[in-house]
């Protein structure tokens, strides 16, 4: 047997080392170069299958970790109610993520998959979360720096029109949100989820929609302020950021989804997923700004809405999804539809899904939300690619941003839930700033039968107090819909405190509270009351199902204040998610607080009900006299309010 020289053994050592170096080497694996380059790296080495298996979001409940590996998935989300269990704790919600992620791990590319949740007023699909109040309820939140005496020095200086303008819009909490967001944020990565399908910046301009207590407003200028929820979810962007790349700031942050693209809020009658009819300059002037604030503040993805523009749905508008959203305004992160919202491209509904891959992807959808029936979806498009129906450069731009967002938001370096989060869920803090969200959010629309006798705000020490209606010992009801399950619920749903709760807790101890939902006259007139409060509303809903032509205070409501508020000075505590029918009752109430829907801490309210701190909140909708007005909505030629926008009356807090 021939004896190699040192020196020779050493060069074919060397080149061996050389070439086992070169192929433990891969680039998209290295946190070092840039983003750009991982993404293309990875994208050369993916084949048809693993490409069409990124765009694919499916259901917990129909996804397996072997289902994961053997199609490549690149999402899973919970729909409304969907969890491990319920009442799971986070450490079972972070088991079954871990689960799923190494499912995705073990495939030859190792590429994670992203997990979405409709994290919309807090982390609402989660016992013992948080619960804020809804979107319409943040839009009644007004800044301090405003209210303050060297704002008011400033009046003199402007006009009439000009200081409409200012307490209107100018005045919106927009940092709250952003606190929020953050809170949100943490819960959310508390269960080991890393996206949020949030915010919801539909402009809501007809209040019989069922989803109008998702927006924050009927004003584009009071939206595109309380975009700052994106910041606050993901974190805020470096400086020289370019406005439509994606950003998510680590791994406390969570991937963001502006929604529903475009003009959701804007439809005939206020219908849900129906059309909007306006032209294109109304479109981009009322339905289209806050997506540009969106964009300048690196908001990862964007849903596309079920609705239409003018006959055209969305999901199948390559003008505005590609042309628009994607070219011209440079949003550089991923589109995503709605559940199943490719399907109803047609009527009825899924009766040509062939046709709806083809129209959703060609549109410039990149992530399609299906939910269940992946098979079919993933052999659809595969199909259509191999048949040359669909290019296959669509499907590299479609997965290019799938990556950009994974790879922006560090999921290829931290892929597994942090279990020692945990303790982020339902933090007293988080709870706390609910709390400040409620007090805030609160508006005063009537206080007192004339306006030198004020009924506002009430003393804790009153001998004895009753509390009335369906809503005051109900947090289902005090939550809304998206809490707990997909359209809310009744009852003790998760951790938190009702109204009547909180009424006990803020009054002094020798004041007597009597719980009575729904009384006859005799027991109020008899029951030697100092006051009452009364606290009805709406029942939760969700989507279509909240849709209404006559928004009407549900039984027993109405009659429940009558009664109370016929016999005993009574302050009303409305429970909504939009104004409704409230003028043929006004008369009766010594007084009225638009309460919307505002979550799980009921201190909240009583900390202005009883004078720890003053009314501030300003209406972000405009209440309607009668349904017949609508829609209406502020600058419209017909306004003729009940309660025009930005209308709130004012209380100091109380001196003890």
């Amino acid at each position: 047997m021939a004896v190699l020289a040192a020196p020779v053994v050493a060069a074919v050592l060397l080149l061996t080392w050389a070439a086992y170096g070169e192929a433990q080497y891969v680039l998209y694996k290295d946190a070092t170069k840039p983003v750009e380059a991982r993404v293309t790296d990875l994208l050369a080495r993916m084949t048809l299958a693993e490409k069409i298996g990124q765009m694919t979001q499916i259901e917990r409940q129909v996804a397996s970790p072997q289902v994961l590996k053997d199609y490549f998935i690149g999402s899973l989300l919970s729909g409304g109610g969907s969890v491990p269990r319920k009442q799971a704790t986070a450490a079972e919600w972070v088991s079954m993520v871990s689960d799923f992620q190494k499912g995705s791990l073990s495939t030859r590319l190792g590429i994670p998959m992203i997990y979405g949740i409709d994290a919309v007023h807090g982390h609402n699909n989660v016992y013992g979360a948080t619960i804020f109040p809804h979107n319409v309820a943040l839009g009644a939140t007004r800044q301090a720096a405003l209210l303050s005496p060297r704002f008011a020095k400033l009046l003199p200086f402007f006009t009439n029109r000009e200081i409409r303008f200012c307490l209107m819009f100018l005045s919106r909490d927009p940092n709250l949100v952003k606190r929020i967001g953050a809170a949100t944020a943490l819960e959310v990565r508390a269960t080991g989820i890393q996206y949020a399908f949030a915010p919801c910046i539909a402009v809501c301009r007809d209040p019989r929609w069922g989803r109008c207590y998702e927006s924050y407003s009927e004003d584009h200028r009071i939206v595109q302020a309380m975009t700052e929820l994106i910041p606050g979810l993901q974190g805020d962007v470096p400086a020289n950021f370019t406005s439509g790349m994606p950003y998510v700031a680590g791994k406390n942050n969570v991937a963001a989804c502006a929604k529903h693209f475009v003009g959701d809020g804007g439809t005939q009658n206020g219908v849900n997923e129906d059309n909007t009819i306006i032209d294109r300059r109304g479109l981009m002037t009322i339905h289209m700004p806050a997506y540009l604030n969106a964009l300048q503040k690196g908001v990862s993805t964007v849903m596309i809405s079920y609705s239409s523009w003018n006959g055209i749905k969305m999901h199948a508008n390559h003008d505005l999804v590609t042309r628009y959203l994607k070219d011209r305004l440079n949003f550089k992160g991923f589109t995503i539809s709605d559940w199943e919202g490719i399907d109803r491209i047609t009527t009825p509904a899924g009766s040509n899904y062939s046709y709806s891959v083809q129209a959703g992807v060609l549109a410039g959808i990149d992530m399609i939300m299906v939910p269940n029936n992946y098979q079919s979806f993933i052999s659809i498009l595969t199909s259509h690619v191999n048949n040359g129906i669909i290019p296959m450069s669509r499907i590299d731009d479609a997965v290019t941003r799938i990556l950009r967002v994974k790879f922006t938001m560090g999921l290829f370096e931290n892929p597994m839930p942090d279990s020692s989060m945990a303790d982020q869920l339902g933090k007293k803090e988080h709870r706390d700033l609910a709390r400040e969200a409620v007090r805030k959010s609160l508006v005063l629309l009537k206080n007192g039968k004339t306006s030198d006798k004020p009924m506002l705000p009430l003393s804790k020490k009153a001998p004895k107090i009753l509390v009335a209606g369906s809503h005051a010992d109900n947090l289902g009801y005090q939550c809304g819909g998206w809490t707990i399950e997909w359209q809310g619920d009744t009852g003790r749903i998760t951790v938190g405190m009702t109204i009547l709760d909180a009424v006990k807790a803020a009054v002094d101890p020798s004041t007597t509270v009597v719980f009575a939902e729904n009384p006859d006259a005799d027991f109020v007139k008899n029951g030697g009351f100092s006051y009452a409060i009364v606290v009805v509303g709406e029942h939760p809903y969700t989507e279509t199902k909240g849709d209404s032509l006559n928004l009407t205070i549900p039984d027993p409501g109405p009659s429940t204040v009558a009664t109370v508020c016929g016999a005993v000075q009574c302050a009303t505590v409305l429970i909504s998610g939009r104004p409704v029918v409230v003028q043929p009752f006004l008369g009766a109430m010594d007084a009225l607080v638009a309460a919307w829907l505002p979550g799980t801490e009921g201190q909240g309210v009583t900390d202005v009900l009883f004078g720890d701190y003053g009314f501030t909140g300003k209406l972000p909708r405009t209440w309607f006299k009668s349904v017949d007005q609508l829609p209406m909505n502020y600058g419209d030629a017909h306004y003729d309010p009940l309660f025009p926008l930005g209308f709130g009356l004012t209380t100091q807090p109380r001196t003890y």
